[in-house]
């Protein structure tokens, strides 16, 4: 079978590796980093010290099929804990919790969200007649021409809809604000991940750091595939029309095809010459603030938090360990960490009571200025194939077209896509991609 080079080893090049391995061919792929994963992985606390942390809390859902279906082949799937509901927390205190409950899908939160005490009356009609409006919608032909406030705002959503319920949840599953999000992107969050099953919004969360996820055993069972870390591919070389080569380490790596599952800006540095426009494309950042206490302050195993710059808690050991997530942290990029970390305090001992008898033992700040690409209304058209006009190269990354936003499901399935276009140029078509559930 050919050979095939990958250059970036975040999820969209792994997956890659893993679809092609698995199904013969043989592929090496180059990573920058001394560790695998992207922006979805974990590294040391310090350099004297064993314990590793994550970047920032990565979640998903029941509805991503091809993440799942990637962490199946790499055999970490147990290793993906998922809960079954969720807690809105109010300043104050106050908790509301939705979870299925005895109807069928797209009904089964309907018990749970009519006690949910975080919306009043008026919120809770104008979330319903917006949830019947995105069934009733999903096919419009501006969906990703308009953002989703703009849509909201046509629905008549009340403040305190917008506020407690779309911000916290489109936030948090698209990086980014309401007015600089596409509405279809939003709309794929409620038809696959509320609407489609009764289980389909259960959220998934690693019970090991991200890094461990991607442990060098899991890839004998993928066939002839070499992984190398510490070793950036500094240019991708174009000649007749052509990829030539990656040059790595002053040396000029060779193979039949090429697959570039780079970000877009290191894209842009690597390779000038590609038949790539990525002018489009801006960033959206995402903070994850890591608070150790000297006494457990909860027992939830994760929450969001209300009207406040937080945006979700997440306990990590014992509700000694939190990890605090912002998406779309704009207001917290120039910010200086010890700021960060006095205003998530603050903030959080206004949901959690006990944080205010606990003392912080230490902190860490973790700014992802470049965490995901900005999915905004008019870009969709814009997002590159994985096939270009060279023959034997192709694109991986979540910023490429793979019908989602930029999360995890959507780097999986650019490198299962990227994976398919490349077996195809060979003459060996194969099926990656698994399609969404219905």
């Amino acid at each position: 079978m050919p050979k095939v080079i990958i250059a970036g080893g975040g999820l969209a090049g792994l997956s890659a590796a893993a679809a092609l391995g698995s199904a013969g061919f043989e592929v090496e792929l180059f990573e920058s980093r001394a560790f695998f994963g992207g922006r979805a992985t974990s590294w040391p606390v310090s350099a004297t010290e064993a314990e590793v942390i994550d970047n920032c809390q990565h979640v998903l859902m029941k509805c991503c099929v091809n993440l799942r279906d990637f962490y199946k082949r790499l055999g970490v799937e147990n290793d993906i804990h998922y809960f079954d509901q969720f807690h809105f927390i109010e300043p104050g205190g106050r908790m509301s919790v939705m979870k299925r409950g005895i109807f069928p899908a797209p009904a089964h939160f309907t018990e749970s969200f009519l006690c949910m005490k975080c919306f009043s009356v008026a919120d809770k009609l104008a979330i319903f007649r917006a949830m019947l409006a995105i069934r009733r919608e999903q096919n419009r032909k501006d969906l990703d021409d308009i953002s989703m406030l703009e849509w909201l705002r046509e629905k008549r959503q009340t403040h305190g809809a917008m506020e407690r319920y779309w911000k916290p949840i489109l936030y948090s599953a698209i990086s980014e604000e309401l007015d600089g999000m596409a509405a279809a992107h939003a709309f794929q969050v409620f038809l696959l991940g509320m609407f489609a099953r009764r289980d389909s919004y259960e959220l998934g969360v690693p019970t090991i750091p991200l890094r461990e996820l991607y442990r060098p055993d899991a890839w004998s069972r993928m066939g002839v595939v070499t992984l190398s870390s510490r070793a950036p591919v500094e240019r991708i070389v174009f000649e007749n029309g052509r990829v030539a080569g990656v040059q790595c380490g002053g040396v000029l790596q060779q193979a039949d095809h090429y697959i570039s599952a780079l970000s877009f800006e290191k894209l842009g540095q690597a390779a000038p010459d590609a038949p790539v426009d990525i002018t489009a494309f801006r960033h959206s950042p995402i903070t994850g603030i890591h608070l150790w206490f000297d006494r457990p302050v909860t027992n939830l195993p994760h929450a969001t938090l209300l009207d406040r710059t937080i945006q979700w808690m997440f306990n990590k050991q014992e509700g000694r360990y939190l990890q605090i997530v912002v998406s779309a942290s704009r207001s917290l990029v120039e910010m200086p960490r010890q700021a960060v970390i006095d205003l998530v305090v603050r903030e959080l001992a206004e949901f959690l009571p006990l944080v205010k008898e606990a003392k912080l033992e230490r902190a860490q700040v973790i700014k992802e200025v470049r965490a995901v690409f900005s999915a905004a209304p008019g870009l969709e058209v814009k997002r590159p194939l994985a096939a270009t006009s060279v023959p034997n190269f192709f694109l991986a990354g979540d910023w490429t077209k793979t019908g989602w936003p930029a999360t995890m499901e959507g780097a999986v399935r650019s490198g299962y896509l990227a994976a398919e276009a490349v077996a195809r140029a060979a003459g060996v078509p194969q099926t990656f991609l698994l399609p969404d559930i219905a």
